[in-house]
């Protein structure tokens, strides 16, 4: 048995209204359907199938395994299959086969393709997390444990004030390891978080002054260029500041004492959108392999693991930079070359001028009113 695409007229054989709503809104269902008759003859088809018809490439890989289940189907056989495209893009797609039957005839066959692209990717994502977090959260538990037992079973103060301090880092490690799931949990939650239109120059200035008791500690000098007072964003300050902490933060972790972080903000234009504003953290460290620069705002991510988690480095803080920036219909790009230093530019959209004014006369008024 073969299958073959019926003619035009076969296609649109005369209807009551009814059918002829059936067969649109099959048409337009996200899944791709195919459907024929016992013959084998095509009689419907979603215009998602229509990819599968004169398909090249991968495409035609997966338009013989519909033409082989369709014809199983035909003869009374359901049947299953995923298929993996490797692209590009690389895809998963879900085969379903049924025969059509009435009354213990059978009519006809159907397919039914489900994209499961994104839902594979999210299920690896979830696992990967779950075994990351679960490595992550091991380590600084497994030393509690163990330092404790040490502690319980005696010994010289001094050497049990060395644990204890040992025990107090540890747990700070852990804390700020649930701190950073929970923030990055609320962030990618969040479907209509509230914005008010906030002046670049506060939030920049929030940021440096976070992270300034660890710059002064560590040797490293902040240098924060000047802000026009007339840039602004509509965004949740609490979020960016966030970001922006982590990002000076990250760079002074990969830095040397006596060296500098530099803090520039400009207004820039893109092709797709009309303005963004770009915060940049420049810092003058040990840099970032290319190998690794796709790959440092993923989860637990670390170009030197051992470094990191001597700075207190939870692994967490550039994969929350990077969905803030998302949240806010931005982006996060660095630029790094080994030796010499990294970039990291967070880019936001931009309030327009007329906004920014209105927003400081409202500031004026409502200090003249409590004035």
């Amino acid at each position: 048995m073969t299958l073959r695409r019926a003619e035009q007229s076969e296609l649109n054989p005369p209807v009551d209204g009814g059918l002829q709503r059936l067969v649109a809104a099959i048409r337009l269902l996200p899944d791709a359907v195919v459907v024929v008759d016992d013959a084998g003859v095509e009689v419907m088809r979603s215009l998602a199938a229509d990819r599968f018809l004169e398909a090249r490439h991968t495409d035609a890989i997966a338009a013989a395994a519909l033409e082989e289940m369709l014809i199983d189907a035909c003869r009374g056989e359901s049947s299953t299959r995923e298929l993996q495209l490797y692209g590009p893009p690389r895809e998963v797609l879900s085969f379903t086969a049924h025969p059509l039957v009435e009354a213990g005839q059978i009519l006809g066959a159907m397919v039914v393709i489900r994209d499961m692209t994104d839902a594979r990717r999210t299920d690896e994502v979830r696992r990967d997390f779950v075994a990351n977090v679960s490595h992550e959260l091991k380590t600084p538990v497994g030393a509690l444990g163990l330092l404790a037992d040490t502690i319980s079973a005696g010994g010289d103060e001094a050497v049990t004030m060395q644990l204890a301090d040992r025990i107090a880092r540890e747990a700070e490690r852990l804390a700020k390891i649930i701190d950073d799931l929970l923030d990055l949990s609320i962030i990618e939650s969040q479907e209509h978080p509230e914005r008010d239109l906030v002046p670049l120059t506060l939030i920049v200035d929030q940021s440096v002054e976070r992270s300034r008791p660890g710059a002064e500690a560590l040797g490293i000098k902040l240098v924060s260029s000047p802000i026009s007072p007339t840039l602004a964003a509509r965004c949740d300050r609490r979020q960016v500041v966030m970001a922006i902490t982590n990002l000076i933060d990250n760079a002074m972790k990969y830095s040397e004492r006596g060296s500098t972080v530099e803090i520039n903000t400009s207004e820039i234009s893109t092709a797709t959108t009309s303005k963004l504003v770009e915060i940049a953290v420049c810092d003058e460290g040990i840099g970032i392999p290319s190998r690794d620069l796709e790959r440092i705002f993923e989860r637990f991510y670390r170009v030197d693991r051992a470094r990191s988690r001597a700075t207190g480095g939870t692994g967490l803080g550039l994969s929350i930079v990077r969905h803030i920036a998302q949240a806010h219909g931005g982006e996060v790009a660095v630029e790094s070359t080994e030796g010499i230093g990294s970039k990291f530019r967070f880019r936001i959209p931009i309030e327009s001028a007329s906004a920014m004014r209105m927003f400081e006369e409202a500031s004026t008024n409502l200090g003249d009113l409590h004035g």
